[in-house]
């Protein structure tokens, strides 16, 4: 999770994830990051290649924030082998980004609209439509909607910085 403070407004990096037929997550909006490569000291190490190789932004020796506890993965609804590590930085100033093959899109969203009850949406799981997950909009196009993993990180960030979300998450969606 990237934030800076820009023209008076907290903002919030997403990505917009390019398709791929091979990428299960092809087209979510997510933060920035990816796979532990064999040459990362750390699991943040990982985090600052993946974000600097994704979108050209330079977390060393920005402030770094804390971590929060890790998140199994899932794909259609159910559990998979995947846990995810999320590290949160602050930049005191709004930086370019460069996106690479992996990213469709860079959107900085203002704070205030993730908070914004008119932005909820009852996100339909694209291989279900009997499946609905709480999601946010955050863009203009149909696909700018947060939600599953990268939803119950918001959730988790807003929880611990003890500012309720409008709509309370569903006790399923959270484990």
């Amino acid at each position: 999770m990237i934030f800076c403070q820009h023209a008076s407004e907290l903002k919030l990096l997403f990505i917009e994830r390019a398709s791929s037929p091979q990428d299960p997550w092809s087209g979510h909006m997510a933060f920035p990051g990816g796979r532990r490569d064999v040459g990362d000291g750390s699991l943040q190490d990982a985090a600052e290649r993946e974000v600097l190789e994704e979108i050209g932004i330079q977390l060393q020796n920005q402030d770094f924030l804390g971590r929060f506890d890790d998140m199994h993965g899932r794909h259609a609804g159910k559990r998979i082998g995947l846990v995810i590590s999320s590290f949160v930085y602050f930049l005191e100033y709004l930086p370019e980004t460069v996106a690479n093959h992996e990213v469709e899109e860079v959107l900085w969203v203002p704070v205030a609209n993730l908070l914004d009850q008119n932005r909820r949406v009852a996100y339909k799981h694209p291989l279900d439509d009997n499946l609905s997950y709480p999601g946010i909009k955050v863009g203009w196009r149909k696909s700018h909607v947060v939600w599953g993993l990268t939803y119950r990180f918001l959730y988790a960030f807003f929880n611990a910085a003890q500012i309720p979300l409008p709509e309370p998450l569903p006790e399923t969606c959270l484990r």
